[in-house]
Parts: C-alpha cells; structure tokens; sequence
C-alpha cells in the first residue's frame, strides 16, 4: 500500500506564485511509491491567492488538492497548525507559497523517513552543493545565530532550524501541542520535538531560491527577536 505526503502550504497574499509552486509540486516524480495530498491553508488573504489556487485546480481536476481559508490572518504557525489537524496522511512536510524551495527536493527528505532511520527530517540551507542565491548577509548571521541559540538549548546539532522544510512522521507532529500562531513556528516545533524521548532527526542540504522584499518577503527582524524569545519560552519557561 502506498503512503500518503501531505504537503501543507500556509499562504498570505502570494498571488503571484501560488500557481507556480502548486505546478511545480504537481510535476514532482517521487523515487517512492507515494500518494500526495496538497492542503493550501489561505490565511485570509486580501489578494486573488484563492483564485489562483481554484484556477490550478480547473487545469489539474485530478490533482489531490484541499483548500481551507482562515476567517481572520492568524499567521504561518496557525495555518500549519490547521493543515497539520486536517491531515490524514503517513507524512506531513511544510512548503511556503513562493519559490524559494525546490518541492523536487521531498525525494531527499523522504529518503531517511521511507528507509526507517529517521521521524523528522530537517532540509538546511546551509549544507550540501545545491544552489543557493546569494542574498543578505545579516539574514544568514541571523539565522545561524538562532540556530545556535536553539541547539544550545536542544542539544541537537542542527545547521538549519528555521528552515521552512522539515517533513515529519505525521503521527509525530500530530502528537505535539503546537501553540505558536507565527513565525515562532520553527523554534516552538523543535524544542518540543527533541524533547520526545528517542526521537531520531534528519538533516539533508536543499536549494534555496531566496527572495527579496520586493519580490514579497515577509519575515523581517522583528521576527528574530520573537524567535529568540521563543527559543527561550519553549526550551525554558514553557515546557509544555
């Protein structure tokens, strides 16, 4: 029998490459044999992101595709979080809604998951040759500083923490109570999955096709200090 990826896209305002993305998904070949279940989580967006999800789905009808919409914008944590409760798949794996991952790459996720050796598997930036644009060096500063900050805590050995590609054990993530609503995501989800006890993580090198802000990137420095705080609310204060 065949397993099931769920592959879960928070999107706000991402018109312009929501279609995109949902085609380049479309178009993966897997090296598994495995069924995809696409859940776009709409966060109430104030531009035509539904439209273009429904203008997919008149072009590709047979594509396996759910679109849930958020009464009010509740931010990338409480879309996922909503994708994660619907889903009823084997695996579940988050993809933004621009085009700065490369979905051919869930077949380098998937390996460690479908050979038994791995729960969660982590995709990092910052290891492997694949392309990577080059963009803004505090970014990258930041990053590796909240890495570094949330493998102290952790103790994992993490490259890459808040990397929008970590693919789980669906039955692994839908037993964390997920609390945060934004990007504190990414810090929340791997304080409390190191924390279950024989917990085996992954991490394999993706491509990362970076963008700017005026290309639509949204998060921005205030989201680093919310992450800092979230390392430390979930590995210290809350353990819950």
């Amino acid at each position: 029998m065949k397993k099931k990826l769920c592959i879960i896209i928070p999107a706000y305002n991402e018109a312009r490459t929501v279609q995109k993305i949902l085609i380049r998904i479309n178009s993966v070949r897997y090296n598994f044999p495995i069924e995809t279940e696409i859940i776009v989580v709409d966060d109430a967006s104030t531009d035509d992101t539904v439209d273009e999800i429904e203008t997919f789905r008149l072009k590709f009808p047979d594509v396996n595709l759910v679109v849930l919409c958020q009464l009010e914008n509740s931010g990338k944590g409480a879309a996922i979080r909503r994708g994660v409760e619907y889903c009823r798949g084997d695996y579940i794996v988050i993809q933004d809604a621009d085009l700065e991952y490369d979905p051919r790459e869930y077949n380098d996720l998937l390996k460690p998951l479908e050979e038994g050796v791995a729960d969660v598997v982590y995709g990092s930036r910052f290891i492997g040759r694949n392309p990577h644009r080059i963009l803004f060096f505090w970014h990258s500063i930041g990053n590796k500083f909240l890495t570094l900050i949330s493998n102290a805590f952790t103790n994992l050995n993490l490259s890459d923490m808040e990397s929008c590609y970590k693919m789980f054990r669906a039955d692994v993530i839908k037993g964390v109570k997920l609390r945060e609503n934004r990007f504190g995501f990414e810090p929340e989800v791997t304080a409390k999955i190191a924390r279950i006890p024989g917990i085996r993580i992954y991490e394999v090198g993706i491509s990362y096709y970076g963008r700017t802000y005026d290309e639509g990137k949204k998060i921005n420095w205030r989201d680093g200090v919310k992450a800092i705080f979230c390392i430390l609310k979930y590995n210290i204060w809350s353990l819950k």
